[in-house]
């Protein structure tokens, strides 16, 4: 039987711990594919929670490709899913991102957003003429943290989250905060954007070579930058993914000198396959060095121009001198919409979908 002390994890949901904790198992090769789990009923006796706490943890499990439910058999495990490979040579990397995100726009559940808009209208009213404070509005702060701590298991307070109107925004934002003095080193090839922002915002650039799994080790030991910009997951145009071992390298990278920063840009995490999405830079981090972002244009659709941003607890007053005068452009209609959108769990339906489609065309 499964045993785990469920009793020590603070703020997280038991549904959400227990799920970890079968999750750690799974990965180590405690819990072998193919394996049946305890029924559901069997298992919160045994860990005194109840039933719908394990059945929550299950249906998790089922969604990120840890385990299969049967009909009248149980959950099974299934094998350890690893992410999404490098799109095969002779095919265009662009090529594939165009089709999903066309893929991605097909799938968005139009009729469920406006609905959810109209009922937003409904309840609302006054405050949606309200100014958004310059941060974001609280409600979709309050939702995004929430949605990471649930699907992702990343700790975020909302103060620590800023949003706006997509990548470049929060890049320019990025560099605002940090500094325009400061050498920012980027993946390179990279969607060009990232260099144009920082160029733009008077930042000096370099560009360090990646591979298959990352940025290239000589190349980022060698570089003076003070400030790295990663796309560890899907980084375009090579779909390159930087394993667990990568990643540790950028983290002791800025480990190596105060005042280094990393961004991680984590804009397509939500379309991993087959399996549990990699743990984020910022997830691993323990100084309070990755400075996170990620965008809903990606995952829901590109007239979505929301973003959002994640900064370290130490840079928020850094963050508030220098970038806090500038008013946030997201509507106050479209945040609150997503809000509700995000809490009532149809965002994780969604992306649910997306991913299943993926794994049925072969992609």
């Amino acid at each position: 039987m499964l045993t785990y002390d469920l009793t020590k994890q603070g703020k997280t949901p038991l549904y959400h711990a227990l799920y970890r904790a079968i999750r750690e198992d799974i990965a180590a090769g405690a819990l072998a594919a193919g394996e049946r789990l305890p029924s559901k009923r069997a298992l919160a006796e045994h860990l005194g929670v109840s039933v719908v706490t394990v059945e929550a943890a299950y249906r998790l499990l089922v969604d990120e490709g840890y385990a299969a439910a049967r009909e009248r058999s149980g959950y099974y495990v299934l094998a350890e899913g690893v992410p999404a490979p490098a799109p095969a040579a002779g095919r265009e990397p662009l090529r594939l991102l165009e089709e999903e995100r066309a893929q991605t726009q097909t799938d968005f559940p139009y009729s469920l957003w406006f609905r959810t808009l109209r009922k937003v209208i409904t309840d609302q009213g006054s405050r949606l003429v309200a100014r958004s404070p310059n941060e974001g509005c609280a409600v979709l702060r309050n939702a995004i943290a929430r949605y990471l701590l649930r699907c992702r298991g990343m700790h975020a307070q909302p103060e620590q989250i800023v949003v706006g109107s997509g990548s470049e925004q929060l890049y320019g934002a990025v560099a605002r905060t940090l500094g325009r003095e400061k050498l920012y080193a980027i993946e390179w090839p990279s969607y060009g954007q990232i260099e144009a922002v920082y160029r733009g915002m008077g930042a000096r650039v370099e560009r360090l070579p990646i591979g298959p799994d990352g940025v290239d080790s000589a190349a980022l030991a060698a570089t003076e930058a003070e400030v790295l910009h990663v796309t560890p997951f899907h980084s375009w145009p090579t779909g390159a993914t930087a394993p667990a071992a990568k990643r540790y390298e950028y983290l002791q990278w800025a480990a190596r000198r105060p005042g280094r920063y990393l961004v991680e840009d984590d804009f397509d995490s939500e379309f991993y396959q087959a399996g549990r999405p990699l743990e984020s830079l910022y997830s691993m981090d323990e100084r309070g060095s990755v400075i996170y972002l990620n965008t809903f244009s990606r995952s829901l659709a590109p007239s979505m121009r929301m973003g959002y941003m994640i900064l370290p607890p130490a840079l928020i007053p850094l963050y508030r001198q220098r970038v806090g005068m500038y008013s946030c452009s997201v509507p106050v209609l479209e945040q609150y919409t997503l809000a509700a959108f995000m809490d009532q769990g149809h965002f994780e339906r969604h992306l649910n979908r997306v991913r299943r489609r993926a794994r049925e065309r072969g992609g």
